[in-house]
């Protein structure tokens, strides 16, 4: 299955989405109109022989009321959301881990994930911890790789070894890859509007409870009487909603646990294909299930389908409300695959045993070269990663300790722009920086750039990447000031060549959520043609 194949499922995911949320709204009206035909009979003693069961102008009304609603709540999440991955991290209450304040633990996180996302060829995410919940779990959050976050519990960084903990970040890169982040956060809306009448009806439990404690008893014996029956109406109607809203949480889950079950698979699946390693996966499996993934913040129900393990507990029905397929199920689709060192053997198995890791086909192209390219695009082998780790051992550690602070990173990637075979351009573009940037900034550009004009030319973009999460640190303006910078250096070779196009269009699409925090995150194009 191929990055296009992943897509176009994705997409099926959503059209099956929208058909169980469009259910769920209807029976959300019908239970409300339902609702509202008995209620004056239940209030009085009117003669039930006039009941009658088809009201058009009440149904419509219901209708219009209900949809305007749940269309208001889901708006109101979307532009919430509208940051991207870190809005769920923070709301979950993570933390975001940089290198200066990272422990070896932490550290050790950061390198798995900047070789997963080299690999991947993506940007390197956001890491996140979540300080505050020791159980074992992991989540990616996000609408495209440039606002992708990743998250981990504390508990894995301290219980998972580093296979382990890196079978998880393959899990996560998955979901990247497969389309599966803007799915999730489209869900997270469409859940919260659903849910949003079961709010309406919390709210008003709550003032009903405002009410009786605030009652101090100086009304007339009528205002009296008065009040109570306001508050007795408050705490009906509160009820009332609470049981309607049911249906949406019972039919939220239904949605989140439709469609997340077999991605959870797939996920597996590209997982181990990634890693070569299927025991990692297998055993920071069984160690979830020796001990608990389940989050302690009660937030977790919003987006409890994003995570890597079930991270609310089902304790009726899991074959329809759970979000995640059985870890022992699990882990028999992962631990028939006894390959250690043998990736020839591994890759045979993949093709002739397809089914077993949910249609994860293996490395066979076809022979016409469209078909070789769109196979091979966003699909990451276990070359990929055995390349990547090799660049990374190789890099100076000057480059190393420089991608990981916000000034040295924006020398390097100066540097990255700097011209390293014609001297007088070079000069060039030195007297160009001296302009716009202090002397020592300059001095150590060009430290990098002798160093960089060593390594192997495949380090460029990688090293280009490794730059993004250390500048995501920087404010608006001095991102806007570092783009500036980095278009002068291109403009002052006096003619751009594919490198400098492609440096700088890189740049702008890795820094676009800090340059332009309101831009409308849209799919423009869904298919080659």
């Amino acid at each position: 299955m191929n990055f296009f194949e992943n897509q176009d499922k994705a997409r099926q995911n959503t059209q099956r989405l929208l058909g169980l949320f469009a259910l769920s709204i209807l029976m959300i009206i019908l239970a409300i109109y339902i609702t509202l035909l008995f209620l004056p009979y239940m209030l009085t003693s009117v003669d039930m022989s006039s009941f009658i069961w088809w009201n058009p102008t009440l149904f419509l009304s219901v209708s219009l009321v209900v949809i305007g609603i749940i269309s208001l709540a889901i708006w109101s999440k979307n532009h919430s959301l509208r940051e991207g991955g870190s809005v769920i991290a923070k709301y979950l209450g993570g933390t975001l881990i940089t290198t200066e304040t990272a422990s070896e633990q932490e550290q050790q996180l950061l390198n798995i994930v900047e070789e997963m996302a080299i690999a991947s060829g993506i940007p390197v995410p956001k890491v996140y911890l979540l300080y505050n919940e020791p159980n074992l779990n992991a989540f990616t959050a996000g609408f495209t790789f440039n606002d992708a976050v990743i998250g981990v519990t504390r508990g894995s960084i301290e219980n998972f070894n580093r296979d382990e903990l890196q079978a998880i970040i393959a899990h996560e890169f998955s979901h990247i890859i497969n389309g599966d982040m803007r799915l999730n956060l489209q869900l997270v809306g469409l859940f919260h509007g659903i849910l949003f009448i079961f709010i309406l009806g919390r709210v008003t439990l709550d003032l009903y409870n405002l009410g009786m404690h605030n009652n101090d008893n100086k009304f007339s014996p009528w205002d009296g009487f008065i009040s109570i029956f306001k508050i007795i109406g408050f705490y009906l109607f509160g009820l009332i909603f609470i049981i309607i809203g049911g249906i949406g949480l019972i039919f939220g889950r239904l949605i989140k646990a439709a469609i997340s079950r077999q991605r959870e698979f797939l996920a597996d699946a590209s997982a181990v294909q990634l890693t070569r390693n299927p025991d990692g996966l297998s055993e920071a499996l069984q160690k979830i299930q020796q001990m608990d993934s389940r989050l302690l913040t009660s937030k977790a129900e919003v987006v409890s389908h994003m995570f890597f393990s079930d991270a609310v507990g089902t304790y009726f029905w899991e074959n329809w409300f759970a979000t995640h397929p059985p870890i022992p199920i699990r882990i028999h689709r992962i631990s028939g695959i006894k390959v250690k060192n043998n990736p020839a053997y591994y890759r045979n198995f993949l093709q002739s045993n397809h089914s077993l890791v949910m249609g994860f086909a293996g490395s066979n192209y076809q022979t016409k070269k469209p078909d070789k390219i769109t196979n091979r695009i966003a699909k990451v082998t276990p070359k990929h990663l055995d390349f990547t780790q090799q660049l990374l051992a190789e890099l100076p550690e000057s480059l190393k300790l420089g991608i990981r602070e916000t000034q040295t990173a924006q020398e390097i990637l100066f540097a990255l722009a700097l011209e390293n075979k014609n001297s007088q351009i070079q000069e060039k573009q030195i007297t160009w920086l001296r302009q716009v940037q202090p002397e020592e900034v300059i001095n150590s550009s060009i430290k990098f750039n002798q160093e960089i004009s060593q390594l192997d030319s495949n380090t460029y973009l990688p090293l280009l990447d490794l730059t993004i999460p250390a500048l995501h640190q920087l404010s608006p303006k001095e991102c806007q000031r570092v783009c500036k910078s980095i278009q002068g250096l291109i403009a002052a070779k006096g003619q751009i060549s594919v490198r400098d196009f492609v440096l700088r269009l890189i740049l702008w699409h890795r820094l676009q959520p800090i340059l332009e925090p309101n831009y409308n995150i849209s799919i423009k194009f869904n298919s080659i043609k």
